[in-house]
């Protein structure tokens, strides 16, 4: 008898709380605009949600038309939780921040470093003339490598949680 008392509240809560949530159609959304950019060879998207600079934050709060917001704690995150992109200030123009080719990612989700924290590298090609496109960290390493880049760390963290990737999405 305890077992089905218990059993039949169970129930009862179960229906009233599904009773209760939001429906699909209910559930407040926003819209965020999505950066396109590369990892591992592939196209992907994401969104700026906070820098830990504020000539960043504004910077792509323009970019985007969407507010990125300044929040210098980020920049005390520990360097074991941070994954890196590369943002190019030289080269080929584009759809990256500094008007040159979108940004390059490394460990996108599903791999074991994954993090939506990203520290900021900026790649400046030695000859400007000479820029291809380079879409994944080997490429980068690559063009490091031979001398044709150099990669700045200014010491910026930005939150970029990928909303498209190869193989998924939110």
């Amino acid at each position: 008898m305890k077992l089905h008392r218990l059993f039949m509240t169970t129930a009862l809560l179960l229906i009233v709380l599904t009773a209760c949530a939001p429906s699909a159609e209910e559930m407040p959304t926003a819209l965020l605009p999505a950066g396109m950019a590369y990892a591992e060879g592939a196209e992907i998207y994401f969104i700026h949600t906070e820098a830990s600079d504020p000539e960043v934050a504004s910077l792509l709060t323009d970019m985007m038309s969407s507010p990125v917001l300044y929040v210098p704690a980020l920049a005390q995150t520990p360097e074991d939780a941070l994954a890196d992109v590369y943002v190019f200030d030289n080269g080929l123009e584009g759809m990256g921040p500094l008007g040159f080719q979108a940004d390059v990612f490394d460990n996108p989700p599903g791999t074991e470093n994954y993090s939506p924290l990203r520290r900021l590298n900026v790649v400046t090609w030695v000859d400007p003339a000479k820029a291809r496109l380079l879409k994944s960290l080997a490429d980068i390493q690559s063009a490091e490598s031979a001398g044709e880049i150099t990669i700045a760390r200014p010491g910026v963290v930005i939150n970029m949680p990928f909303v498209v990737w190869n193989g998924g999405k939110r």
